[in-house]
């Protein structure tokens, strides 16, 4: 869902912005900078790299299955 929100620029900043971008683009542009500032999107980033990464995710499966076998082996 979008909000709309009034913001005041100088006149040059906004001659500057129309110019760049055109009067249809700039509510995203705008939304475009601001988005990894107020967002924390950085681990979410992180975390779908490491998925990626097929040699990496075999070797987490290998260790979580050496630790679940150690366990069942401990004495309760």
């Amino acid at each position: 869902m979008h909000k709309k929100m009034t913001i005041s620029l100088d006149e040059t900043v906004y001659e500057g912005l129309y110019r760049t971008v055109g009067r249809r683009h700039m509510s995203q542009y705008i939304e475009d900078l601001l988005r990894p500032h107020v967002l924390d999107t950085a681990l979410d980033d992180g975390y779908q790299a490491m998925a990626a990464d097929q040699e990496r995710e075999t070797e987490a499966q290998a260790w979580c299955n050496a630790l679940l076998a150690d366990m069942a082996d401990e004495a309760r």
